[in-house]
């Protein structure tokens, strides 16, 4: 069995003692250290994390400044930031820097441990609530430097996608990575990766967790849901 390594990066010691130990009940999650933001970047170049858990709200040092210094090693971890609330700015801010994940500090541990491995993996990972808040405020107008689905219109992101790209942005949302999209569609994974790079190009997105909040501001189905196979059927004919 694979092992996936997690950086926990906070001030509260309370709070990174409570995520170690819910991480750490996935036989395949192994925390390998917990620190506060001044010695991040040293423990991630001596530990080399596969995942890092960054608060965004550090006393001495602002969990921004973490993520861009973490992503310019030679070894980067996946990088998803941790917050108590679910800020717009600060999810737009965090997806626009390069994190491939959000999470609220209190995640259910269901959501939490899942996300990890998607990160692990590839994936991108975020918060159900937050998600569904970001589309919502995007559909009533926010927008923002990394606003999801770019300048498109609703309504234009079935303009713009062929059929089988469609399919593929419906899957984003589940954190799904390109091997698990690819078996599930029954396509190969160098397929898939082009299908996601025209996605985020098409929509103007930075990211794989942007074009997600695009997908579930398109589509009326729960965060996490997929589609049938009549829909993977129909998108086979693109």
């Amino acid at each position: 069995m694979s092992v996936v390594t997690v950086m926990i990066v906070d001030d509260d010691k309370l709070l990174r003692y409570g995520l170690q130990r819910i991480l750490e009940t996935a036989a395949d999650l192994r925390v390998v250290v917990v620190c506060d933001g001044r010695d991040a970047v040293a423990m991630a170049e001596r530990h080399t994390p596969d995942v890092a858990l960054v608060d965004i709200q550090m006393p001495d040092v602002d969990g921004f400044g973490v993520l861009a210094e973490l992503r310019r090693l030679a070894a980067p971890p996946a990088v998803a930031m941790l917050t108590g609330f679910g800020s717009d700015e600060h999810v737009v801010r965090a997806l626009s820097e390069g994190a491939a994940g959000f999470f609220l500090k209190d995640a259910n541990p269901h959501e939490l441990i899942p996300g990890v491995r998607l990160l692990a993996a590839g994936g991108s990972a975020m918060s159900s609530r937050v998600v569904r808040a970001l589309a919502n405020n995007h559909e009533n107008g926010f927008s923002g430097p990394a606003s999801p689905a770019g300048s498109l219109p609703p309504g234009a992101v079935d303009e713009v996608l062929t059929s089988r790209e469609r399919t593929v942005l419906e899957l984003l949302p589940t954190g799904m990575s390109n091997t698990e999209i690819a078996q599930r569609l029954s396509l190969s994974r160098s397929t898939v990766k082009d299908h996601v790079s025209a996605i985020l190009t098409k929509l103007g997105v930075a990211n794989r967790v942007q074009a997600a909040v695009a997908a579930h501001h398109r589509v009326s189905r729960p965060v996490g849901a997929v589609p049938g196979r009549a829909g993977a059927e129909r998108g086979s004919r693109a």
